[in-house]
């Protein structure tokens, strides 16, 4: 099951688990859209994997199946690209 990361890897931006502005790797590595087509340019920096658009879990799957709170942050993401 997709962990549903709760924000960009590269900018920290808030991404609810309800959000079509989320994009992911094979890996689940989780990025804004802004970020993955405009400073990643659709490639994982840490797989090269693609990104692709993340699903959403429906609201009432959250409740039993919640998305995780575990932040990951790369400050230097951008600086890197």
């Amino acid at each position: 099951m997709l962990e549903l990361r709760p924000s960009c890897e590269c900018c920290d931006k808030d991404l609810p688990p309800e959000s079509a502005d989320v994009r992911i790797c094979s890996f689940e590595c989780t990025f804004c859209a802004d970020c993955a087509t405009n400073v990643l340019h659709g490639t994982c920096p840490n797989c090269g994997g693609e990104l692709v658009a993340r699903p959403r879990r429906p609201a009432s799957a959250l409740a039993g199946n919640p998305a995780s709170a575990k932040r990951v942050f790369n400050p230097d993401c951008a600086r890197q690209h």
